[in-house]
This record gives structure tokens, sequence and C-alpha cells, in this order.
């Protein structure tokens, strides 16, 4: 369970897969867009998942009618001050929402880079109506677009690097290699921003070596398959390599079995900075409440376990050692 004397903190959670079933209602009205239902309750099955999905890029569909309803800017700046919101009702205390401008501006052919400004805009409205919950933004690079659409999307968030703190790969890791990006992560370090990379989800752990050696991630998403190789354990373990662990969402895409075979459990008993997260909320409906309370319930951790995951995820922040100390003194006045 999540403890109070600690920061309530979420890692891994995509913008562009936290989209309100309302919303996507009232928008596809709007813009008179087709959807697959006209109401909540029928909308409901194509977007939302309960149980495992064939497989992830079955998982992956799901963003579709997500995405469609991103008809003009104004759509993506909602979305994003909504996804603010619904982190304060949350009670998180600190989130780094990521997004794909490329994701999201290709349905109605908008521009990324207006894209990238209009959910930096949404962030801001949100912050200046909630109190108590920091967002910060990263960007992705979609590897399913290949090298050369990574390079557009890559300088639509470079137009805004100030407002960005850091830069995350997803897609289809199985058939695009990190080693693809190698020139795009170095730009993104030499902005200064974090790497985080989602990798050993669907590929095994070379990918994560090409992750965190090419690319330069000081953190991986899901990375649920690198107990294969002991020796890269033991390297992420000695270099505070943190892992952004998603229960629910490796559930649903087939990732691992079931919650009790998800390898948090080891991850934590081996010292690695493992955190527990929310990934697509919209698609997995959970809050990071539910997915500490599962990893109890069903993941097999203790409650020592569920503490470390949070001092953990302050540990691995994109945030200044000044801005974690603020964070958990905070905290710990509430």
């Amino acid at each position: 369970m999540l403890h109070d004397d600690l920061p309530v903190i979420d890692l891994h959670r995509h913008l562009d897969g936290n989209v309100r079933l309302e919303t996507i209602l009232d928008l596809g009205r709007q813009h008179h867009l087709p959807l697959p239902a006209d109401n909540l309750d029928a909308l409901r099955p194509f977007i939302q998942v309960t149980a495992p999905q064939a497989d992830i890029m079955a998982y992956f569909r799901k963003f579709n009618w997500m995405v469609s309803v991103f008809a003009d800017y104004d759509a993506c700046r909602r979305v994003a001050y909504e996804n603010v919101l619904d982190a304060q009702a949350e009670g998180i205390d600190y989130i780094e929402l990521r997004f794909s401008p490329w994701f999201m501006a290709e349905p109605h052919g908008l521009d990324p880079e207006g894209v990238v400004e209009s959910v930096i805009q949404g962030v801001g409205d949100g912050m200046n109506e909630v109190s108590g919950t920091k967002v910060n933004l990263l960007g992705i690079i979609s590897r399913t677009y290949g090298v050369e659409i990574g390079f557009k999307e890559l300088d639509a968030l470079l137009a805004y690097k100030d407002q960005i703190v850091g830069l995350d790969l997803a897609g289809d890791e199985a058939h695009y290699p990190a080693e693809w990006f190698t020139e795009h992560f170095k730009k993104a370090r030499d902005a200064g921003w974090g790497v985080t990379v989602h990798a050993g989800e669907s590929a095994g752990p070379e990918s994560v070596w090409h992750a965190i050696q090419e690319l330069g991630a000081s953190r991986i998403g899901h990375a649920v398959r690198i107990l294969e190789d002991p020796a890269l354990v033991d390297y992420m373990r000695d270099n505070r390599i943190g892992i952004e662990t998603n229960l629910t969402s490796n559930v649903h895409t087939r990732t691992v079995p079931s919650y009790q075979a998800h390898p948090l459990k080891k991850f934590l008993d081996l010292g690695l900075l493992a955190t527990i997260n929310t990934d697509d909320p919209g698609i997995s409906p959970v809050t990071l409440a539910d997915e500490f309370e599962n990893a109890v319930k069903y993941a097999g951790l203790t409650d020592e376990d569920t503490r470390k995951a949070q001092e953990n995820a302050l540990e691995i922040v994109f945030l200044s050692e000044e801005e974690k100390t603020a964070l958990l003194n905070r905290r710990k006045t509430i």
C-alpha cells in the first residue's frame, strides 16, 4: 500500500494513453468523428480492457480510438489538461507524463510541433488550477515510425526543450531496435534531458543493454526480461539504473502471464531500483493506488517492498536533488 510519509510518484504514464471516455465521446461529437459507440457503456469495451489481450500489438490497437479524437490542437491541450486533473484527483504528488507528438498528430495531419505546444499549454493550465501535484513532461520517439520520422519527432520536441525533462523510446521494440536511434538520444542528452527507454518488454536483455549503453538510459520502462541475464541485473543494480514497472498493463499485454508471475518482487529482493506506475490508465483502467494494492494482493509485495518502491521512485525522478528534497519535505509536513 502507499505510505503517507513518502511522495506519491508515477514515473510512467502515457498522456496519450489516458484519455477519458467522456472526452472521447465529446470530441467525437464535436468534430463529427466516426466512433464505434455513442454512449459510455457501449464505448468502454472498444477502448478499455480488464483481461489479457491476444498480444502486445492487440493492446496497442486500443490506442487507435483515443488518438482518433485529436482532431485539432485544442483537443490535445484538453487531454493534457485533464491528465493533470486526474493525477491530482489520485493524490499524486509528482508525475511524469510522456507523449509521442507524431502519434498524436498523425490521425488528423496536425503539425507535431503544434501538438507539443498544445500539450505544454494544457499541462500549464492544469498546474495553474490544481495544488499539490507537480507535473513534468517526457517526449517520446515512437520507434514504429522509423529513424527519419524519429528525427522529425525529436525536432518537434527540441523546439520546446526547456519545457521537457526527458526523452523516451516507445513502440514496437521487437522490430525497431534501440541502436537505430543512437543519434536521436545523443541530441537528447546534449539538450540536458534524462533518458528512459521501453526495453525488455517484447524483446530480451540485449534490448536493455542497447538502451543503456547506446542510448544512455538511466531508467528502463518495463524491463521484465532482464532476469534472463544475471550480468545485466548486476550492472543495473550497481549502476543505479531505474525500472519503471507497470503491473496491470504487463498482464494485459501478456508480457507476463499473471500478476503472480511478475518479476517486480524479485527486482526488489535483488536490490534493483524498481518502481510502481500506471502506464496507460485509459486502456487498463487503474489508478496508482490500485497498482500498489495489486502489488500486495497479487504480486507478493510486502509493506516493506511497497515502501522501497516509493523510495526508489524518489531516487530516480528526473528532478534535481533540491527538488527531490522539497518533494519529500512537503509530504512529511502534510
